[in-house]
């Protein structure tokens, strides 16, 4: 793996004299109490701003400050005008503008494109106060109140949208978000080690455009920096002879290029690349893919963008990205180096209040009320699921914070938050049982190409002990003053069941009735393409968590969660979970429809109709693709297969598919063949739709009563219990 320097070894700008401040601020008579004449960086956010280590602007802003920087921060500006973009002043070094902690379109809108009610990330809740696409709104304020300013992008909203990418709320694609945003530099994955070199050369004189050799960001040119090699990679293979590959990710290049694309720059080398050709070695090679305007005509060449972009994303080796955007060109830089245990110790340790801004008095936020006494131990995810964007934005390679940093975490929380009764909601991150987990060889994991660590089974090469995560939870608990700890992170079960002793620690100490885990669905078809699972492993789980469940003394549960609509998953598909369910006495009254995310991989598949996991060509394997409303609906309905006004739609579906023999009224049947009255039309607004309400599975094995609450509509940045972060 790469190097990087330490990000706390840079020397103090000399702003580190005034020391950190109480509260970031937020207007001029804040500035004024600290004594600041101006900010260095200014930060714009779509979030309320919370002093937390949850929160992404927090994290940046501290960062900076750290580094002996003066940060202001705009939280949730007007965006119909220019007077809140100039609140703080002119900062003296760059805005920093993301859209927040989530999408600004996933968090405005649902699966099925329906306007939320509310914003989480809101004081009250109150919706409506952050804008569509809101790094481009920002952006382009930001420019129109100071010109001259350099502009970095970043945050998950940018990230996800660095290259040509399709937009599911246009139903088009479009072009790198740093062309339509006018940015000068967008910043991808998480942002500390990025945005504080950006500082300081910023701060010692170079210009923005300068900056054109810093891991994890892209940037608009007109030509190809000299001295690379362009591996061109703007074409999929023709017909002819394809070698079988029984492991999906067994390293294979991308393409067969016997036709290159003219470079931009007529000075850079172009090296034509056959399969069965060595790459090149030795010297500095980028990759081109497809142009944004031949992804957006041809959906096979979006797919085989989408595949190459996604092998090079290991940090270890990983080579520059260019597409060509009309007479520009994007470059995208590597990934950016993990941080250390040592540095990320330092960011979660930086002077937070824990607390939102005192400008919002007493409101609620609903985001922080989530995430205020839980504690984030780890970043990234190996998972590699393809409708999930955790991967894209945080990376594959865990990052792990210090068992000593953790336990120093909780006394603070236990010690300063007002509120604290003793109970910590979470102890987790992206998953809650990847802590500590990694390649068992740092060369190998610096040479891997695989998408994902646990798919199609456990690499060999995986280390999978939770021994440090059980001691952790047991230091945790017993702390003085502690009384109770929760996991309420994503569990990978799969994973688990490589140390039954801690699903013994988890079940006995940590779970409070009902656990909530993800198999997403019970059929082959549609798990293949999430990359996920089979139910082998569910039921393996399941196994352990009721003996373990027993042998405490608790009577517990698995709540299961499932994916309506996702690419591969046809009818059938979704009638035998239906009867799974059935059998197994579930009854989901919200579910999560599929929403194909800017980047992801099942997004491509969504698009394209073809399987980015393998090589893509015009004649490869084409992807079921449940689309368009009435389908859409149909899988939610096998889902909600209870619900009575989804009855008439399930039983004209089971009809013509041959299934007339679940429609009655006894036990075996999917669906009665009566009718209450009043019902029968499906809803067009509350839980049906998936309007933000809570999500709510019974077990109907359970007494009435025994209901459990958890999240509703789920976002598809994956299982995360608390927000994200980044730039």
């Amino acid at each position: 793996m790469h190097s990087a320097p330490d990000i706390f070894a840079y020397r103090p700008y000399w702003a580190k004299r005034l020391g950190p401040a109480p509260v970031l601020p937020m207007s001029r008579a804040e500035m004024d109490a600290l004594g600041w004449d101006a900010c260095d960086i200014i930060l714009i956010t779509g979030d309320a701003y919370v002093d937390h280590p949850s929160f992404g602007m927090a994290v940046i802003g501290r960062v900076l400050e750290a580094q002996g920087f003066r940060v202001g921060i705009i939280a949730q500006p007007d965006w119909t005008g220019t007077a809140d973009f100039t609140r703080l002043g002119r900062p003296t070094l760059f805005f920093g503008v993301t859209g927040g902690n989530m999408d600004s379109m996933v968090n405005r809108y649902t699966a099925d494109r329906k306007v939320r009610s509310n914003d989480a990330y809101t004081p009250d809740g109150a919706g409506g106060l952050r804008p569509d696409r809101a790094v481009l709104v920002y952006a382009q304020r930001c420019r129109e109140a100071w010109k001259d300013v350099p502009l970095v992008i970043g945050g998950i909203e940018a990230s996800l949208r660095r290259i040509a990418h399709f937009d599911y709320w246009s139903e088009k694609i479009r072009r790198s978000i740093l062309f339509d945003a006018k940015a000068d530099l967008l910043v991808y994955g998480n942002g500390e080690r990025q945005i504080v070199e950006i500082a300081h050369r910023l701060a010692g004189g170079e210009s923005v455009r300068e900056l054109r050799d810093i891991r994890g960001t892209g940037y608009v040119c007109k030509r190809l920096p000299e001295g690379w090699d362009v591996l061109d990679s703007s074409h999929v293979d023709t017909p002819g002879r394809v070698d079988t590959h029984e492991d999906p990710y067994a390293e294979a290049p991308a393409c067969d290029k016997r036709e290159p694309a003219a470079a931009a720059d007529p000075t850079a080398k172009v090296v034509q690349f056959h399969p069965r050709h060595k790459r090149p070695t030795g010297g500095r090679t980028c990759i081109r893919l497809p142009s944004y305007e031949a992804v957006k005509d041809d959906r096979v060449l979006y797919a085989h963008a989408s595949r190459v972009l996604h092998q090079e994303t290991n940090p270890g080796n990983a080579r520059p990205l260019v597409q060509r955007h009309g007479e520009r060109e994007l470059w995208l830089n590597p990934p950016p180096i993990p941080l250390t245990t040592p540095e990320l110790d330092a960011v979660f340790e930086l002077p937070y209040t824990r607390l939102p801004h005192p400008a919002y008095g007493g409101a609620n936020i609903p985001a922080y009320e989530m995430i205020r006494f839980s504690v984030n131990i780890m970043r990234g995810c190996f998972g590699g699921c393809t409708f999930c964007s955790i991967t894209e934005h945080e990376g594959r390679i865990i990052q792990n914070r210090s068992e000593d940093s953790i336990i120093r975490e909780l006394e603070t929380i236990r010690d300063s938050v007002p509120g604290f009764t003793g109970a910590i909601s979470d102890l987790g991150g992206p998953t809650a049982n990847m802590y500590r987990l990694a390649c068992k060889d740092e060369a190998t994991e610096a040479a891997c190409r695989r998408l994902s660590c646990v798919y199609p089974k456990i690499c060999r090469n995986l280390n999978t002990n939770h021994d440090p995560l059980i001691r952790l939870y047991r230091r945790a608990r017993a702390l003085p003053g502690i009384k109770r700890i929760s996991i309420a992170s994503g569990l990978r079960y799969d994973l688990a069941v490589e140390s039954p002793e801690y699903i013994k620690e988890l079940v006995t100490h940590h779970v409070g009735g009902y656990l909530k885990i993800a198999p997403e669905h019970t059929e082959d078809g549609p798990l293949t393409k999430m990359m996920k699972p089979g139910m082998g492993s569910y039921y393996r789980f399941k196994k352990l968590f009721e003996r373990y469940s027993k042998a405490a003394g608790k009577e517990q549960y698995l709540i299961p969660y499932f994916i309506a609509a996702h690419p591969g998953t046809t009818d059938e598909d979704m009638l035998n979970l239906a009867l799974w369910l059935k059998q197994n006495g579930f009854r989901a009254d919200q579910v999560q429809t599929f929403l194909p995310s800017p980047m992801a991989t099942a997004t491509a598949m969504y698009y394209s109709g073809k399987n980015p996991l393998h090589r893509v060509r015009h004649d490869s394997e084409t992807v079921s693709i449940p689309k368009g409303l009435k389908v859409r609906r149909l899988h939610k309905a096998f889902l909600r297969y209870h619900d009575p006004d989804n009855w008439p739609l399930l039983r004209d579906a089971l009809k013509r598919m041959g299934r007339e023999d679940l429609i009655g009224n006894g036990k075996r049947h999917l669906v009665p063949r009566w009718q209450p009255a009043g019902t029968g039309q499906p809803a067009k607004g509350g839980r049906a739709a998936g309007k933000g309400r809570p999500f709510l599975t019974q077990h109907t094995g359970l007494p009435p009563q025994a209901e459990v609450r958890g999240q509703g509509d789920r976002k598809p940045a994956g299982r995360r219990r608390r927000p994200g972060k980044g730039a």
